[in-house]
């Protein structure tokens, strides 16, 4: 009895599933493989992030507008602070640094940019900002807070740092990430001036 055509095609097919499992398990091995080594290099490194705290503050201007439904103000304040970087192996490129000042939640001065810079392992710098803001807008209670405040004789201020930094390990660097930074000081607060 002959063979039906049929017969002879099965017996030399090639099986396109068992082909499809083959590639699909090489292929996810390999990412998982690829990706538990990155995660290994990462806890082995594990980059902590930079520290920073405030070195010098100095208000060199502080004027209100008279009391109203639009206030303002005019400041002027010199800032330094210091950034460390706590890491043995990592770099930090910091590729965004913008400071301001705030004073009870109103914004006292723009945002101002600090030029991009590395900071290698293990390394400490001082970072120096003038702040200065001219008819900043703010709310109508914010005189009456400044001059409680005056009668404490105290002046709480707060300086936040928005930005965007990379890490460096050998020559690999990594993507961009957002840091927020929160400095508070507490100065003596002597006589506002007047407004004119």
């Amino acid at each position: 009895m002959k063979n039906h055509p049929k017969h002879c095609a099965n017996k030399h097919s090639i099986n396109t599933t068992e082909l499809t499992k083959k590639l699909w398990f090489y292929f996810s091995t390999l990412l998982l493989s690829t990706l538990s080594l990155i995660f290994l290099v990462w806890l082995i490194l594990h980059p902590t992030k930079p520290q920073f705290s405030l070195n010098q503050a100095v208000v060199t201007q502080l004027n209100l507008s008279a009391p109203g439904p639009l206030s303002f103000v005019n400041s002027s304040i010199q800032l330094t602070l210091q950034s460390n970087n706590p890491n043995k192996k990592v770099g930090i490129y910091f590729d965004e640094f913008l400071l301001y000042a705030s004073y009870k939640g109103e914004k006292i001065t723009p945002e101002t940019s600090v030029s991009p810079f590395y900071q290698d392992h293990d390394e400490t710098n001082l970072i120096s900002a003038s702040l200065v803001g001219t008819q900043q807008p703010v709310g109508p209670s914010f005189s009456y807070v400044v001059r409680r405040d005056q009668g404490i004789g105290r002046l709480v201020l707060n300086f936040k740092v928005l930005g965007r930094l990379r890490w460096k390990v050998g020559t690999w660097v990594s993507g961009r990430y957002r840091f927020i930074v929160n400095c508070i000081t507490v100065m003596p607060l002597g006589p506002i001036p007047s407004p004119h």
